[in-house]
């Protein structure tokens, strides 16, 4: 196996670019001091929670180029922890980048290596072939679909933005206690993006009167912890549950040591070569036009964000289903300007969308929707309606651009919503409408929709940051009064 090891570095070498083989020495020299020196390297266990971006690959890459070189000139090297995001809402190519990933690195049956997903709260050791749970699947689903049914007049991103750094946090908790624990968390997010990361979760937690004892800018772990708590608050909240508040772990905390917190971003990144092309090649990474908005949120998949615009155009606005792929695209467009890349991305992003069949790709859309969550389109309708919330202030505006025929049920609909007897066929039809069981659509019958700009509901506060946490700001698109919608702005 050490040959096997040495021929994987050998060929991990000749694919990274000059500079990160000139900062490979400093990555090993930094892993070093925070061992404490070379010969406590064996006992040491690194966390790298590996969110399927193309730069959370390549920084993968050079840590594993740096524990096979150590493992080469001494008679040990690090434990490296991975926990991965493996969601039912994530795209094949995305699933198929994770699984290329570990195999060109040769990650599956190395005893150093320890592959792990978080399912259904459940950390399990990662396996390609295991699809995500019915219950994950489950959970996912009627995540969606509340998000969708609570959401104010934000624009769309910001109903499953925030979700996904939330749930990031609490694969980081879990993989960070169980097994025994590990010694430091390894992270290659930019300065800025782990400052705006720190400064919204800093003020997320003041907001939920979470934040604890020990400040959270000096251990990882106790951001860890309080955004998981907050996670599951924030799921309480869509399901219209209340929870107790929770006194977060105080008694040790003038004893426990901080956990260590190693950045690599200076060291693993070529910012001169383009998007690391032969890193990328050698690691059969495919970059996937359809995820690249969200790529490092974790969140929802941008295909149905897309899909669900579209909708929005043709069912709520009585526009053309190609209008909404259009504001889509603007705000890919804004977004990819933003963040400085090269017309010859941005080209390839908007002309997969721009050249190919609208049609064919809401038929793609509707494919996963089902296949990934067991949602049809009349179900992806319905919840941009928002038909339920408010005593069902727009049941029959829903039923009147969509479902004309249950017009003269309204009656029995709203009984059944009140919990009050009602006939079996038409509590049938709002289950199949909606996706959600009866007793979810009740509860979100006594529930109010989200205001756009409250200030003090915690829900709206997490529904309002981009994919790249910055503020979402709305905006009227010049004679159409529609409202146009940004990925993230200041």
């Amino acid at each position: 196996m050490q040959f096997i090891y040495q021929q994987v570095l050998q060929r991990l070498l000749e694919h990274l670019s000059q500079a990160q083989k000139a900062s490979l020495q400093l990555l090993i020299q930094r892993l070093i001091v925070a061992a404490g020196g070379v010969e406590q390297m064996k006992g040491l266990r690194l966390l790298f929670v590996f969110d399927a971006s193309q730069p959370s690959a390549q920084a993968l890459a050079c840590l594993r180029a740096a524990q096979l070189s150590i493992a080469a000139r001494s008679s040990g090297t690090f434990l490296l922890r991975i926990a991965t995001a493996w969601q039912a809402g994530m795209s094949t190519t995305t699933q198929a980048n994770i699984e290329s990933t570990f195999s060109r690195l040769f990650m599956h049956d190395d005893p150093r290596i320890d592959l792990l997903v978080l399912d259904a709260g459940q950390m399990l050791a990662y396996d390609s072939r295991r699809l995500p749970s019915n219950d994950q699947q489950q959970a996912e689903r009627q995540e969606w679909l509340l998000c969708g049914h609570l959401s104010s007049d934000k624009p769309l991103w910001a109903n499953f933005a925030s979700h996904g750094y939330l749930h990031l946090a609490e694969l980081g908790r879990q993989a960070l206690c169980c097994k025994g624990g590990v010694d430091a968390i390894i992270s290659a997010d930019a300065l800025a993006d782990r400052k705006r990361y720190l400064a919204w979760g800093r003020r997320s937690l003041r907001n939920a009167d979470l934040l604890g004892v020990r400040p959270i800018h000096s251990c990882a772990a106790s951001l860890l912890e309080g955004m998981s708590e907050l996670h599951a608050r924030y799921l309480s909240l869509l399901l219209g549950q209340k929870r107790m508040p929770v006194q977060l772990p105080e008694s040790d905390a003038d004893y426990r040591p901080a956990l260590r917190f190693i950045t690599i971003d200076d060291l693993v990144f070529d910012y001169d070569s383009t998007k690391g092309e032969r890193l990328s090649r050698f690691l059969g990474y495919r970059f996937d036009e359809q995820a690249f908005p969200c790529e490092r949120s974790g969140g929802a998949n941008p295909l149905l964000l897309a899909h669900l615009q579209g909708l929005r155009a043709e069912f709520v606005d009585d526009r053309h289903y190609r209008d909404g792929i259009d504001l889509y695209l603007q705000q890919i467009r804004h977004l990819m300007q933003r963040k400085g890349l090269s017309r010859t991305l941005q080209a390839s992003v908007l002309n997969d969308w721009q050249f190919g069949e609208v049609e064919q790709r809401r038929a793609q859309a509707n494919d996963f929707a089902l296949r990934a969550y067991g949602l049809s389109e009349a179900q992806l309708i319905c919840q941009l309606f928002r038909p339920f919330v408010g005593q069902g202030l727009q049941l029959e505006t829903f039923l009147r651009r969509c479902h004309p025929g249950m017009l003269v049920a309204v009656p029995y609909l709203h009984k059944a919503l009140r919990g009050q007897p009602a006939p079996e066929p038409v509590v049938q039809w709002l289950v199949d409408i909606s996706g959600l069981p009866l007793l979810v659509l009740q509860t979100l019958y006594g529930r109010e929709p989200l205001p756009a700009r409250r200030t003090d509901c915690l829900l709206s506060r997490l529904q309002g940051r981009g994919a790249d946490l910055r503020h979402l700001s709305t905006r009227i698109a010049n004679s159409t009064q529609h409202r146009g919608e940004q990925v993230g702005s200041l």
